[in-house]
């Protein structure tokens, strides 16, 4: 099992935050009573745009589904169903890791996933107040602080407000996703083979995050898959695994959950699509936030 996720994270941190200590967040599975909101759901499919695009444009047609909690609005972008080999494929081989081994074929079914990660004036909009751990503050910043456990409580609240059925991603359509589904190009970031055109990395950043959706998308128009935030997903790590599957979900049963993408002062290799990480479920970290999934009907 791979730890690096903890150590790293705690040694950048207190490089550029002054205090990296883990702290435990309380988590007595209570949940708050829901929070009354308005819920209005509208789907659209977005054209192509302009001859000339900007760095964080949309580069080609995807279908979205739009929803709104309270005044924030959120959008989820569809990811056509397809077969694709996970893990230390040969962009990754370099910089991959004894985690990333084998590399194996994964088939998995439609789904729709976050445009971006979820963001500070969402989880307020649900939960009522925004974790408050650091300093950094923003209605578009990705939220952090969270531990598994908290995104559970959110995700739960969510699907109450809005009659869905919300979740965070497997592993498997997280990576899917963030390699660009049926669209792929075979990059080893999400979204190209320069860092820099799709996430902030600098070790010395004083901002551990930024706005979401401020570098250029994938291939299917999803943002902040490699950096400003890692995000959590839903399986127990375990190690992969020979032969083709269809829809795994990882171990049963575990002492850590996955995490993906990269994010905060972690190192570059951290933000290749193929790269894992992970931590205890009870506890939340500077970087990590998370991204919605949810099944087609």
């Amino acid at each position: 099992m791979r730890r690096q996720f903890i150590c790293m994270a705690l040694a950048f941190s207190m490089a550029s935050c002054g205090s990296s200590k883990k702290v435990a967040q309380p988590d007595n599975g209570e949940v708050s009573t829901i929070l009354p909101s308005e819920v209005k759901e509208t789907v659209d499919t977005v054209a192509a745009v302009a001859e000339k695009l900007p760095a964080n444009s949309v580069e080609q047609p995807s279908e979205r589904s739009s929803f709104s909690v309270k005044d924030v609005t959120f959008s989820m972008v569809k990811v056509k169903g397809g077969s694709f080999v996970m893990g230390a494929t040969p962009e990754q081989s370099g910089e991959a890791t004894p985690e990333e081994k084998p590399a194996h074929k994964v088939s998995l079914s439609d789904y729709w996933i976050g445009e971006t990660e979820v963001t500070q004036a969402l989880w307020t909009a649900v939960m009522g107040s925004c974790p408050s751990q650091i300093q950094m503050k923003g209605d578009s910043l990705p939220v952090a602080c969270v531990s598994w456990n908290a995104c559970q409580q959110f995700i739960a609240k969510l699907n109450a407000l809005t009659d869905k059925t919300f979740r965070l991603p497997t592993e498997a359509e997280w990576e899917f996703a963030a390699r660009g589904g049926v669209e792929s190009k075979g990059y080893k970031y999400s979204g190209g083979n320069t860092l820099a055109e799709v996430a902030r990395c600098d070790v010395y950043a004083s901002d551990l995050y930024y706005n979401v959706a401020s570098y250029r998308p994938n291939e299917l128009g999803i943002y902040d898959m490699s950096g400003n935030v890692a995000e959590w997903c839903e399986d127990w790590y375990g190690a992969y695994t020979e032969g083709e599957q269809a829809s795994p979900k990882g171990p049963k049963a575990g002492e850590v959950r996955v995490s993906r993408g990269g994010g905060g002062t972690l190192g570059a290799p951290f933000f290749r699509v193929s790269s894992r990480d992970g931590g205890a479920p009870e506890r939340w970290f500077y970087h990590v936030g998370l991204r919605l999934v949810t099944s087609v009907d």
